[in-house]
């Protein structure tokens, strides 16, 4: 059974796509992909280039998601030396 978060239409999870990571559009690309891929500098541009299936909705929604997720979540610290 495939979920979609209510304000984030284009991200979907279901248990039996990448063990039910949050993906683009129900296709088996995770979020988590398309955040590595950024963060080691790709741009949008190459991004849609490297992989023709997604779109620029998807990746501005997946970063949105993401930044509402960390919102989400309590992250324990420690004191830095």
């Amino acid at each position: 059974m495939k979920y979609a978060h209510p304000r984030y239409s284009r991200i979907t999870i279901d248990p039996d796509v990448c063990t039910g990571k949050p993906c683009i559009r129900g296709i088996r690309f995770p979020v988590t992909s398309l955040l590595a891929y950024l963060s080691s500098g790709m741009t949008y541009e190459e991004l849609l280039t490297e992989f023709p299936f997604l779109e620029r909705e998807d990746i501005l929604e997946a970063l949105s998601f993401s930044s509402e997720m960390l919102h989400e979540n309590f992250f324990p610290l420690q004191k830095a030396a």
